[in-house]
């Protein structure tokens, strides 16, 4: 199993769950995060530390929100992604996008 960042990460790209990953599976787009699934090691920490609820296990991801499965996985080895390692400030618009359902198609996937 693999942890998965959802829908809820798009406009809004919190990293707190980056300063906690100890083996920097995560990658980031120009406003979304993923996770690279053949890098967690399901240790959970990041889960709990996302301020908006966008991460879950691969087991609890909403039925509504499946592919994002594999859009991780395919995001996450994509030549445009980079590995991000540190913590950074969130989007400037985040607290509009907080909360907001239906952002797939916000989502800039940089010629993915």
């Amino acid at each position: 199993m693999t942890f998965v960042v959802l829908e809820e990460c798009i406009l809004c790209k919190h990293t707190d769950c980056v300063a906690v990953c100890p083996v920097d599976c995560f990658y980031e787009g120009p406003n979304f995060l993923v996770i690279n699934p053949d890098e967690c090691i399901d240790c959970a920490l990041c889960e709990p530390e996302c301020p908006v609820d966008a991460i879950r296990a691969e087991d609890d991801v909403p039925e509504n929100q499946k592919e994002f499965i594999q859009l991780n996985a395919q995001l996450s080895v994509h030549p445009n992604w980079t590995q991000i390692t540190t913590q950074k400030p969130a989007l400037v618009s985040h607290e509009q996008w907080q909360g907001v359902a239906g952002k797939l198609d916000q989502l800039d996937r940089n010629g993915a």
